[in-house]
C-alpha cells in the first residue's frame, strides 16, 4: 500500500500501463505529465508487476542526482514490497561497483535505477523485462535502443514532463500509445509567482520568510562567471543562513556534493544555475528566485519553477527583471505567460502560448522553422514519420484522405472557444489531414486537455470528420446532399452501398452508374424527412458508416465503430 492517494489520471496511466504489460506483443508507452504529476510513482507499479512476472526492471535517468532522487523515493517503497531496489552509475568503483553488477547479474536486483551506466558492456542482467527511461529528450534513439538490448525486446516506458503535441512523439519516438497524467496531486498548491525588478528589500524579505517557516531557497543565476558574487550578494541578505553554489563547470564529484548537501538540508541556500530544472525534488525548498528572468525560454522558467511547491507548503516564485536593461517585447510575452499560467497542470498551456510566441517553426530548432512553415505543421509530422518509417524498411502512413463532405451543415472552430488564430488553424488541420477515428479522438482528447470541453460547433466539425474517414475509408469521394437524398460518390459503390444497407435504420439505398464526366458512381441514401435535422443526421450517418455489413444483413457495429462525439 502506497503511503498516499493517487489520483484520477494516476490510476488511469496504471490500469493502461498494466494491461500492456499483459498483452503478448511489446509495450512501448509515453508517460507525459507536468512537473510534480507523479509519473513517478506509475512507473514503480509498473516495475512492481514486471517483478510480480519474475522479471527485472530499469530506470535510467539523465544524471546521477536525478538516479540517486528516483532510488531515495522508490527504494523504501519497493522494500515495503519486498522488493531489492540497487543504484549503478558511471562513477560506482571497487567493491561497491562489483556487488552491485552481481546482484543484477543474479537477479536479486528487482529494480535498477541508474544513468547511462545500465547499458554498459559489463552489465549483465538476469531476465530485463522493463525498460523506464525518465526525461526522455535528454537521451538519444542510440541510447534507448542500447538499454533495450539488454534484454528481448523488453517493454518500455518513457516518461516526460515536456508537454509536446502528441504528433510530434508518434513521428519521432514511434510511440502510440500515450498516458498523459493532467491531474495533480490533492495536497498540491498552486504556486505563486511575481514579475519583480531586481530590488534588494524584496528579495532579503522573500528569502528571510522562507528561512523563517524552516524552508530552503533556491536562487538562479545563469551567469558562471559571476555567480560567486551573486552569492556574497545573498549571504549579504541573510546573514547567519548557510549559502551553496553550485554550477555546470565545476567538476562532477564537486558539484554532486554540493547538491546532495542541500538535498540534506546543510545549506539553506542554493545558488545556482539552471542545472536544477531536469527532475530534483526538495520538497523543503518552497522559494525559487530567477535573477535575469527575461533571458530564460517560457518552457525552462516552467521547469525552474516546478521545482518548488512540492509538497503541501505554499511555494513562491520571483522572476527578477535587470533595473539597467530594456525588456524586449519577446521577453515581456514570456514573463506575462509564466505569471498568468500558474495554477498547477499548466504546462500544456504553456507550451501552446509558447509555441504562439516563437512560432511553430522553431518547436525542432531553427533549421526547421521554414519546413514547418511551408507545409503545416501537421503535414509536417505525417512526412516526417514517412521519413522515419522509410529508414526503419517499414510500410509509410497512408496519405490525408482527399474526401469531402458537403452537408450544409455548418461546423467551425469559435474563436472564443481558441483566440489564437494559429492554433485555431492547427486545430482545422489536424481534423483536415486525420486519416483514421483515432487520430480523431486523440484530436479531441487534445482540444479538450488545452481549451475545456468543445462547444456545440466544434462537435459538429468532429461529427463531419468522422464521417469524412468513415467515408474515406470505403473508398468514397465525396458526400453531399441533393434534396431528399444523402449522395456518395465513388469509383467502386458496392463498399458504400453495402455499408448503408447492413444498418437497421430507415432508409432506402439506390445505385446509379458511372457518370462520363468522372467515372464516379453515385449511391443515394434517402432518409425520413424528420432525420435532416443536424444531429440526427450525423448520428445516423456515423452509424450507418460505422457497421460492417453481414451475410444475414444484420448490423454489426462492432468491427468498425465510431469515435463518440463529445
Amino acid at each position: 500500500a502506497l503511503p498516499y492517494s493517487l489520483t484520477r489520471s494516476q490510476l488511469t496511466a496504471i490500469d493502461e500501463v498494466h494491461a500492456d504489460l499483459e498483452k503478448p506483443e511489446r509495450m512501448l508507452r509515453l508517460l507525459q505529465g507536468d512537473v510534480g504529476a507523479g509519473k513517478t510513482v506509475v512507473a514503480l507499479l509498473a516495475m512492481a508487476r514486471a517483478a510480480e512476472a519474475g522479471t527485472q526492471s530499469a530506470l535510467m535517468a539523465p544524471t546521477e542526482i536525478l538516479a540517486r532522487q528516483h532510488l531515495a523515493t522508490i527504494g523504501p517503497l519497493a522494500e515495503r514490497a519486498g522488493l531489492t531496489a540497487v543504484l549503478l552509475t558511471g562513477r560506482a568503483r571497487g567493491k561497491e561497483r562489483s556487488e552491485t553488477l552481481a546482484k543484477i547479474a543474479s537477479g536479486e536486483a528487482d529494480i535498477v535505477i541508474g544513468t547511462h551506466a545500465l547499458f554498459q558492456e559489463a552489465v549483465e542482467y538476469r531476465d530485463l523485462g522493463l525498460a523506464v527511461i525518465d526525461e526522455q529528450h535528454r537521451f538519444g534513439v542510440h541510447q534507448r535502443l542500447a538499454i533495450s538490448a539488454k534484454g528481448e525486446m523488453p517493454d518500455m516506458l518513457v516518461m516526460t514532463a515536456t508537454p509536446i503535441p502528441r504528433t510530434l512523439h508518434m513521428a519521432l519516438l514511434g510511440i502510440r500509445d500515450i498516458a498523459s497524467l493532467t491531474t495533480p496531486p490533492a495536497d498540491r498548491r498552486a504556486i505563486v509567482t511575481e514579475v519583480i525588478p531586481y530590488n534588494t528589500r524584496r528579495i532579503t524579505q522573500a528569502i528571510r520568510r522562507e528561512l523563517a517557516r524552516e524552508g530552503q531557497v533556491f536562487f538562479v543565476h545563469n551567469r558562471v562567471h559571476n555567480i560567486e558574487r551573486i552569492a556574497d550578494e545573498v549571504r549579504a541578505m541573510a546573514p547567519g543562513a548557510t549559502v551553496a553554489v553550485g554550477h555546470g563547470q565545476m567538476p562532477d564529484g564537486e558539484l554532486e556534493q554540493v547538491m546532495l548537501r542541500f538535498m540534506r538540508r546543510e545549506a539553506d541556500i542554493l545558488v545556482s544555475t539552471t542545472i536544477i530544472e531536469s527532475g530534483i525534488d526538495i520538497p523543503t525548498a518552497n522559494t525559487m528566485i530567477i535573477n535575469d528572468a527575461d533571458r530564460f525560454g517560457l518552457a525552462e522558467l516552467h521547469q525552474l519553477r516546478g521545482r518548488v511547491g512540492r509538497s503541501k507548503h505554499r511555494a513562491y516564485c520571483y522572476l527578477l527583471l535587470p533595473a539597467d536593461r530594456t525588456i524586449n517585447e519577446v521577453a515581456q510575452k514570456r514573463l506575462k505567460a509564466i505569471e498568468q499560467y500558474s495554477m498547477l497542470g499548466a504546462g500544456f498551456k504553456i507550451a501552446m502560448r509558447d509555441l504562439e510566441i516563437r512560432g511553430a517553426g522553431n518547436l525542432l530548432g531553427a533549421e526547421q522553422s521554414g519546413h514547418i512553415a511551408a507545409v503545416g505543421y501537421e503535414m509536417y509530422c505525417h512526412l516526417l514519420e514517412e521519413a522515419v518509417l522509410e529508414l526503419k524498411n517499414e510500410k509509410p502512413p497512408p496519405p490525408p484522405s482527399g474526401t469531402t463532405v458537403e452537408l450544409g451543415l455548418g461546423g467551425l472552430i469559435p474563436r472564443a472557444y481558441i483566440p489564437s488564430d494559429q492554433r485555431r488553424l492547427e486545430a482545422y488541420r489536424r481534423l483536415a489531414v486525420a486519416a483514421s477515428l483515432d487520430e480523431l479522438a486523440r484530436t479531441r482528447d487534445d482540444l479538450t486537455a488545452a481549451y475545456g470541453s468543445p462547444p456545440r460547433a466544434v462537435g459538429r466539425l468532429l461529427a463531419l470528420s468522422e464521417i469524412r474517414v468513415l467515408a474515406a475509408g470505403l473508398g468514397v469521394r465525396a458526400v453531399t446532399i441533393r434534396e431528399s437524398d444523402i449522395v456518395f460518390r465513388a469509383e467502386d459503390p458496392a463498399p458504400v452501398a453495402e455499408r448503408l444497407r447492413a444498418g437497421d435504420a430507415p432508409g432506402s439505398i439506390s445505385v446509379l452508374p458511372p457518370r462520363a464526366v468522372d467515372q464516379l458512381s453515385e449511391v443515394y441514401f434517402r432518409v425520413p424527412p424528420a432525420y435532416f435535422e443536424a444531429p440526427t443526421l450525423l448520428r445516423v450517418l456515423a452509424r450507418r458508416l460505422g457497421a460492417a455489413p453481414d451475410p444475414a444483413r444484420s448490423p454489426n457495429r462492432n468491427a468498425h465503430p465510431a469515435a463518440p462525439i463529445r
